[in-house]
Order: C-alpha cells, then structure tokens, then sequence
C-alpha cells in the first residue's frame, strides 16, 4: 500500500482576512477623487501592459517566422554546397555514396580526421553559421563574414547534441533548434541534416541577435511610450475629474456651511442654493435634491421660529400682564390678614392659602418673564462680578434655610472675577443651592468649591458596587482662563431616568430624591441656571450616581482684576457647620 502526501490545508489565523482587508483599505485613496483617478490609471495601466505584451510577442513570432525561412534557405544552400557534390574520379578526399560524396581537407593544427569543407558556398548571409560534424564526432565550422570562429568545447557539444534528420523532400518540414553558444556571445537557431547515405552531418544556423536587439527596443520603446502616457493620463485625469468633481465639492462646502449654522434656535439664513442642477448629469440630480432640501429645511425652520416667537411674545406678555393682578391679589390678602376683626378662622385660612399661592405664583411669573427675555435674546448687564463674595453669600443662605445640612465652603485664596450680570449669577448659585438644600435629606453634607484652575474637573468616581456615574452637558465649556463652580453633596443621587430632561423647564425630581412632596417647586430652576450660564458663554455639567452628585459650572474668568468693590468681611477659607 503507497501513501500518497497531498497538499497541506492548514486553517487561516483567526483575524487574517480583516488585517488583509485593512491594509487594503489603506492603500486605496480615501477621496472619491483619489479612487476615480486610481481606477483610471490602474485600467490603463491594464491596456497598456496588454497591448504591450500583445506587440511583444506578435513582432517576436513574425521575426523568428522570418529568420525561420531565412534557415531554410540557407539550409538548403549549405546542403547542396558541402554535402551533394557530384563524384568524380580522383577528386582527393572523396567519399563515394549514393550518387553524392562529401569532401574534407585536412586543417592545420587539427587531427586528420575532423572534418573541413573543401569548398565555400555564396549566397549566404553574413553571420551564418556553416559546421560539420564527422563520423568521429569531429566539429568543423565557418562563419560567414568572420575570419575565425573558434567554438568552445561546450558548444561543439551543444552541436553534437542536436537531433540529425535526413534530408526532407520539403526543407519547410526541417526541425528547427533555439541555442545559446557563448563562444559566439549570440543565440542560434540551427538546423542539423544529412542525407540518408552521407557519413558527416550539416548544421546550419543564422543569429538571433538583431532579432534579440530588435526586441529589446521594441520593449524599451513600449516603456518610455507607456509611461509618458500613463503620466499624461494621470495629469489630464485628475484635471479632467477634479473638473468634474466641482460641483459635489460644491454641494461638500454648501452642507459644511449649513452643518456650522446654529439651527436650534432663532432665525437661521442659509447659504445660496447650489449652480449645479443639470438633470442631465448624476451632479447635477444631486444639487438638486440637495437644493429643495434646503428649501424645505429653511421652511420649516422659519415655521418654527416663528411658533417660538409668537409663544415667547405670548409668554412675555401672560408674565408681564399677569404681574399687576398678582400683586393687587396678594397686597389684598396682606390687607385682611392685618385687619382680621371677626372674621372666622376658616377665612382667615383662606386668606393665608391665597397670600401663598399668589406668592408662588408671582415666583413663577418672574420666572417665566426671564426665561422669555433670555429666550429672546436681550442682552444682560455686563460688569465685574466677583464669584467668591457670591459663592459666601450664596452658601449662608443656604445654610439659614437649610439648617439640618453641612455646608462646606472651599475658596481660593484670590478673588475670581467675572463679567456677567451679578444679580442672574447670584440667581444660578441660590437656585443650585437650593435644590441640593431642597431635594436632599437632612444631614447631607454639600461642598461648594471655587477653582480658577485651568484643568477641568476630574470625573465622578464609581460607586462602591462599581455603578459608574451618569452624565449630562449642557453648553460648550469655554476656553482658558475660566472658573469652575462644582455643588457636590452626597444625597441620594438623581434618578438616571430624570437626567436627560433634567434641564428642561418643569420637570420636577420624583419623591425618590426629594423624599417629600414639595409643593414651592416650580421646576424652572435648573433652566434658569442653564440659561443664564448659556447667556454668559458658559457650560453647565451635571454627574450623578447613588451616593454622589455634582452639578459644575464653567465660566470664562477675566483675567484683568478691577478695581474691587467694596465689601463686606468673609469667613475664613473653609468653613463647616
């Protein structure tokens, strides 16, 4: 039984195909441009190697058809000149046969018996290689043009080794032999013939030199022609798509201009519509599709503007309007409650309810009044403010309305000036601190921080069970020099479900932070502080998890000290209660 071992099929390395598909990814150009320009000159390429390679072979077979019957002629020249000479009585060195008889002469320097034709043939070409080789194996040869033409020992075997064939009726039938002969620094081709009666055999070769060297221009010449052309291709290529790429660049820079518009708010002005609307064209179809896109978006977007307008205007003026009869229904209320007389309790419960609820409301009317305004665009006082008088300030408050927390104050040792509208900043900070007061249970120790460092922040570690904290951000943070405000306490965390919406007006937290229901809260505070802070170019960010909560404000910080206010004393740099 024989084993036969096939091929070895060894399984891919796992990531293989990915890693060849990257590398090819990387190769290819990352533009349209790039890959149009590529694929063109790759085809050409393509063509040209074809139609190279084609005339390559096409002009070697047509020259070697042609020396080929340029043997054949010179073979039967050679045949008839050496091998059929006609017998004579003494003719010295002849040999009888078959009606024909070859001729040698000794040839100085030689052994007697290698053969020597007795006579040259005319007709032949110049370089034509004419050898005999003798019974003995003796090697004779002549070549014409060439004085002397020794060949090597290795190419005498080279002659000898060659297959004889008799004499044909045809000579196109002639078996013809491709050799190399260093001797003669050229390759041959030759033929090797005797007549079925003759002792010596004729060979006969003609040099493929000029073939060699006709070649060789031949396929230089395709090189230079099809690299100046591949280069004029690669030229007028990129010309030719770089122009016909124009109007998707165009269509490129419209988008680019569109993507850089603030659409999220206020009335946008978009860019003209793209030239290019040819239907004839794929370009063309493209702008435009690209174009009644636009339309439509700037439609809708000029509809929406004009729904905020008409909603802020109506939520401006209900604020405004509502103001004076809030304030005649509280001043009234004031008015009974201080001149009670004999009025029952159950009136004058009443009056207390409706005192509280129009004070409420009057908070929520100022509230809506200066988000209307910020929603409008109005520009706020701009002055030095120093954020740390703020952050004391705010954090005593805090403190007197919150008294079962520890409130703790970390400070810089320098003030940290702003530009801003003191009153709407000191608004961010009452109502931040509010909240972490109001939505916390009692004990909750809440840190207030000040930092003009110019490094943000470091992320809110993870919980103990590895619960990483989630994230919300509000505005761009602003570059250097800036502020950071951070409010951490370590409460119950906010629900992850209300962090997305935490920012949006009335949205209120649930009783699983707040622990009671609370019914002062309007839930406009914290889009009071984002817009606000939105309206000094500034960024809010809040994180929060079980355990942990952080709101931090950013603000561009002035870098220039004013003249400072004057002020009252401050409490050491940190403090606790």
């Amino acid at each position: 039984m024989t084993l036969v071992a096939g091929p070895s099929r060894v399984p891919p390395r796992p990531g293989a195909p990915h890693r060849r598909g990257r590398l090819a990814r990387r190769l290819l150009p990352r533009t349209l441009r790039g890959r149009l320009i590529a694929g063109l000159v790759a085809l050409l390429a393509i063509g040209c190697a074809t139609v190279g390679v084609t005339t390559y072979f096409r002009a070697k077979a047509s020259l070697l058809g042609e020396i080929s019957g340029q043997l054949e002629t010179a073979t039967g020249l050679w045949f008839r000149c050496v091998i059929t000479t006609p017998q004579g009585p003494g003719v010295p060195g002849v040999t009888a046969g078959h009606g024909f008889a070859v001729g040698y002469a000794s040839v100085p320097g030689h052994d007697d018996d290698v053969p020597k034709p007795s006579k040259t043939c005319t007709g032949l070409a110049p370089g034509t290689l004419e050898a005999t080789v003798s019974p003995a194996g003796a090697v004779s040869q002549n070549i014409e043009g060439l004085a002397r033409a020794a060949l090597s020992p290795a190419d005498e075997k080279t002659l000898r080794q060659l297959p004889v064939t008799l004499h044909p009726q045809d000579m196109s039938t002639l078996p013809v032999y491709y050799r190399s002969l260093g001797s003669l620094d050229s390759g041959y081709v030759l033929t090797a013939m005797r007549d079925s009666d003759g002792d010596a055999t004729c060979i006969t070769g003609l040099p493929l030199a000029n073939v060699e060297d006709t070649l060789h221009d031949l396929a230089a010449t395709e090189l230079v022609v099809f690299g100046l052309v591949l280069v004029l291709a690669t030229v007028l290529g990129t010309a030719w798509v770089g122009l016909s790429m124009r109007p998707l660049r165009r269509v490129a820079a419209t988008a680019s201009e569109v993507a850089e518009l603030p659409l999220e708010w206020g009335e946008v002005a978009f860019p003209a519509a793209v030239p290019d609307t040819d239907p004839r064209t794929e370009t063309g179809q493209l702008g435009a599709a690209f174009n009644r896109m636009l339309g439509h978006v700037q439609t809708a977007l000029a509809r929406r503007n004009a729904s905020e307008i008409r909603l802020r205007r109506f939520s401006a003026d209900a604020s405004h309007e509502l103001r004076t009869p809030l304030a005649a229904i509280r001043g009234y209320a004031e008015f009974a409650l201080r001149q009670p007389g004999d009025s029952p309790d159950s009136v004058i419960h009443a009056l207390n309810r409706v005192l509280s609820e129009s004070t409420r409301m009057t908070v929520l009317v100022d509230d809506l009044l200066l988000l209307a305004r910020l929603d409008a665009g109005r520009p706020l006082e701009r002055g030095p403010v120093d954020m740390s008088r703020l952050a004391i300030d705010a954090t005593s408050d805090a403190r007197v309305a919150s008294p079962g927390h520890r409130w703790l104050l970390d400070l810089p040792d320098d003030p940290v000036m702003v530009a801003g509208d003191e009153h709407r900043l000191q608004q961010v900070l009452g109502n931040l601190l509010s909240n972490a007061g109001r939505h916390t249970p009692a004990g909750t120790v809440v840190t207030v921080k000040l930092s003009a460092a110019e490094a943000l922040p470091q992320d809110v570690p993870a919980g103990d069970e590895g619960t990483p904290a989630a994230t919300v951000s509000r505005g761009t943070v602003p570059p250097a020099p800036r502020l950071a405000l951070t409010i951490t306490d370590n409460g119950p965390g906010i629900p992850p479900d209300l962090l997305p919406d935490l920012f949006e007006r009335f949205t209120r937290a649930d009783t699983a932070r707040s622990h009671a229901t609370d019914p002062a809260s309007t839930g406009l505070g914290l889009a009071i502080v984002d817009a606000v802070v939105g309206a000094h170019d500034g960024a809010v960010q809040v994180a929060s998890r079980s355990g942990l909560t952080r709101f931090a404000v950013f603000l561009p910080r002035l870098t220039e000290a004013p003249d400072p206010p004057a002020r009252r004393a401050r409490p050491p740099r940190r403090s606790r209660t």
